[in-house]
This record gives structure tokens, C-alpha cells and sequence, in this order.
């Protein structure tokens, strides 16, 4: 059976391609029979598995049936950890996002920080799947990080309670007038039922239709294609929603907004809150709506991920996650490398650190895809001359009781922005007079 499967694939390479596999198989005898301890052979294929699949991108991968069960945990349970995503760097553990209302978004964890040690035991060296492990745990129990942050002259440790982190992939609530909807992750196959749940909610809350809609999409990492198509299609009529290209120039699906139901926000102002850890599905929402001028796009410039990843199924265990497309907003753009740019750059003052905190994004990561149209990372973070507004600092905040700037300023820009507009004196002076 197995021959049946490869023969076809062995028949189409050219006669390179069978030196090149002879020459693997000759290594592979080699370790097999030579190495200084007995390898385990199920070991030495996944690793060249592993091995073929990262010289591609950063996103392809092979899933066993460890992965596997940890994507289904994603999607559809929960666990005992910190609310933690992370990646390899080098060796050493780096955090992607930290989860909001859990653990490690409590204690102020950020995109950017290193992991060097758990429980005083040096991580350098290990796998991620070994690093995963060990922050993983049983609620209740405790767990001591070492962070390196940059900007910082020295290490400082972070001591944790790890809690049942269950998925909910969106928050809601209402201030000043406004209807704030934080949406998390689009890992969930609800996501979408969860943002129109909020939205009425919001509703019910006020007794009619808030002044607007904060969209907070910071620090989401992504997740289901189907799920950032339908959380758009929610605040659309029509139009684009996304295109996926594939290697051939035929290759082109598009997904359109469906005009029944209508926007549920029934048109009221928009604001989608963005920052470098938005990825991903994230970008697909914050672009269509950018390109479809449904909402103004506020924050800092998106991680860049603008690759589309299918899990193809290998046996009853195992499957391979492989980057099979890019995707485009609307106006065409390609999100890869350069992300989105928000319409209006609201740094987050309230944090202390923000100034010095490199920020992690798909063109840090080694062998990411290459955006056809170059992006200058120096001139999309450029700041040009001080901006007056944005002048305090995370101390002159807290005297004032701003916790999150951002969130602050896209709630006021809201209001402002549902003001009814003042009547000129010609306009107005029959009923009202000259003012």
C-alpha cells in the first residue's frame, strides 16, 4: 500500500532528484548503523520530516499525534498552563502573545520577552514541545518564569499559578456609550456566533444601538480562515472580504460578504484596535474592513502573516501543515512582511516599556515568505516629528486613571466621532439662530 502511494510521486522526479534520495538513504543507514548511541527509526524519519518541512517557512510543519491532540485542545478544550504562545528562537523560548485574563497577561508578559528558565532550570538547548511541557500543569500549581526583556539591563523572574485556560474567544462591554467587543483568537469554530452574541449583548446592555464599536483585535494571534471571514461578513453588506493566490496565476479564490444578514453594526462608526502582535486571521479582518472603509484601523502596524496554512490529513495520526497560499485584501494588497498599517498610529503609552521593546513580526522569522513588493519595516515605523498627542507618559496616565491608552483613545475618538455634526449659521439660522 504504501509503495502504491509513493510510486506516483517517485515517477514524476528527474533523475537528480534520485541521487539526491539515494544519498539520503546512504545518511540515513549511516546514523543507523554508526552513531555513537541506537536511534530509534521512527525518530530519524520524523526528524527528516522536520527538517525538510522548516527549510520551507516558518509555518509548515509535520503533526504527530501529540501535535494533533495539542491543536484539538486549541480549538476545542481546555488546560492547565499560563495562557502562553510561544516559538523557538535560537535556541531560546520566545513569547508571541500572552492571553488576555490569564496568567501571563495578568502579570504583564509581552510579545518580545524570552523565557530563560522555569523553575531556575535553564530552557537553552531543549525543544519547544519540551519548554510547552513544563509550563503546562495542573491549576493551581505554581511555576517560576526568568524573562529577559529587551530594553532592560537585567533578567527578573515572574512567579505564577497556572489556571484552566478555556477558550473564549471573545470579551465584550460597554463605556462611555461604546460597545467594546475584544476578540482574543479565531481559533474557536464559534468565534463568529461569540462576536454576535456580543453585539447583542452590547444592545440589550444600552437599550438601543451604542455610539460605536471598538473592535480589539491587539494580541490575537490568528487562527481559522472561516472564522475571520465570517467576524468581517458581520460588519459588511458587500464587497471583498479576502483573496487566497495559490502558486499558479489561475490559482485565486475569492470570499465575498454575503448581503443577508446586513452589517449588524447598522453602520454606526468602527474602530479596529491593531498592534505588532495582530496576525493572520487578525490581518484579514483589520484589512477588509480597512479597504471596504467599514472602520478606521488604530494602534501599530500588524505582525505581517499573509499565508494561508491547509492540514492535510497523512494517516489517522499524523497529518502535515503546509503553507498553500497567500492571501490579499480586498485592494489587492499582500499582507506578508509588511502587515497592516493603521489608518491612524496610536502608540500605547501606558506601557513603560514600548519605547524599548523590539517588536516581533513575520519578517524576524528565519526563511519567512517574501513580500513581491518590498516593504521598508523603517519607513512604516518611522515617527516623523512628536506627535503633540502623544506626549504623556505611562505615569502622567496612571495619575489619571488610564490603564490603556489605546482602548482610551479609540473609545473617546468614537464619541467624537458620533457627535451630531454642529449646524452652521446659514444652516441653522431660522430655527436656532447664528451661534
Amino acid at each position: 500500500m504504501i509503495v502504491a502511494t509513493i510510486a506516483p510521486a517517485i515517477g514524476a522526479v528527474d533523475v537528480s532528484t534520485y541521487k539526491e534520495l539515494d544519498q539520503f538513504m546512504s545518511v540515513f543507514e549511516r546514523v543507523r548503523s554508526d552513531y555513537v548511541e541506537k536511534v530509534d527509526d521512527r525518530t530519524l524519519i520524523k526528524g527528516a520530516i522536520d527538517g525538510m518541512l522548516a527549510s520551507l517557512d516558518p509555518h509548515s510543519s509535520y503533526l504527530d499525534a501529540r501535535d494533533r491532540q495539542n491543536m484539538r485542545t486549541q480549538t476545542q478544550g481546555a488546560y492547565g498552563g499560563l495562557g502562553l504562545s510561544v516559538t523557538m528562537e535560537d535556541g531560546a523560548v520566545k513569547i508571541m502573545t500572552a492571553q488576555e485574563d490569564t496568567p501571563a497577561g495578568r502579570a504583564g508578559l509581552k510579545t518580545g520577552d524570552y523565557i530563560t528558565h522555569i523553575d531556575s532550570k535553564l530552557l537553552y538547548g531543549g525543544t519547544l514541545d519540551e519548554a510547552v511541557d513544563q509550563m503546562r500543569g495542573k491549576p493551581g500549581s505554581k511555576i517560576l518564569l526568568t524573562i529577559v526583556r529587551p530594553g532592560r539591563e537585567k533578567p527578573f523572574d515572574i512567579s505564577l499559578t497556572r489556571e484552566l485556560i478555556q477558550m473564549k474567544p471573545v470579551k465584550w462591554e460597554v463605556k462611555d456609550q461604546v460597545g467594546i467587543i475584544n476578540i482574543n483568537t479565531f481559533v474557536n469554530a464559534n468565534t463568529g456566533d461569540s462576536v454576535r452574541a456580543a453585539i447583542a449583548g452590547i444592545q440589550k446592555s444600552l437599550g438601543h444601538d451604542p455610539a460605536g464599536y471598538v473592535i480589539d483585535l491587539r494580541s490575537n494571534p490568528g487562527g481559522l480562515l472561516d472564522q475571520a471571514i465570517d467576524v468581517a461578513d458581520i460588519f459588511l453588506d458587500r464587497g471583498e472580504i479576502v483573496s487566497q493566490r495559490g502558486r499558479e496565476k489561475n490559482d485565486i479564490e475569492r470570499r465575498y460578504a454575503t448581503a443577508s444578514p446586513p452589517d449588524l453594526a447598522h453602520g454606526l462608526p468602527i474602530i479596529v484596535l491593531v498592534d505588532a502582535g495582530s496576525a493572520s486571521a487578525a490581518e484579514i479582518v483589520a484589512g477588509a474592513l480597512q479597504d471596504q472603509k467599514r472602520a478606521l484601523v488604530m494602534g501599530e502596524r500588524t505582525f505581517g502573516k499573509g499565508s494561508v496554512q491547509t492540514v492535510i490529513d497523512l494517516s489517522d495520526e499524523t497529518a502535515l501543515k503546509l503553507t498553500t497560499a497567500r492571501y490579499y485584501t480586498p485592494s489587492g494588497r499582500s499582507v506578508q512582511e509588511g502587515g497592516i498599517k493603521p489608518d491612524l498610529r496610536v502608540p500605547q503609552l501606558s506601557d513603560a516599556d514600548y519605547k524599548d521593546r523590539p517588536r516581533l513580526r513575520e519578517s524576524d522569522l528565519r526563511r519567512h515568505l517574501i513580500n513581491e513588493a518590498k516593504v521598508d519595516d523603517k519607513v512604516l515605523e518611522d515617527d516623523g516629528k512628536p506627535d503633540p498627542r502623544f506626549q504623556l507618559t505611562a505615569a502622567d496616565l496612571k495619575k489619571q486613571g488610564i490603564e490603556d491608552f489605546q482602548l482610551d483613545y479609540a473609545v473617546k475618538t468614537i464619541a467624537r466621532m458620533a457627535q451630531p455634526p454642529l449646524r452652521t449659521a446659514q444652516g441653522g439660522a431660522k430655527k436656532t439662530g447664528a451661534r
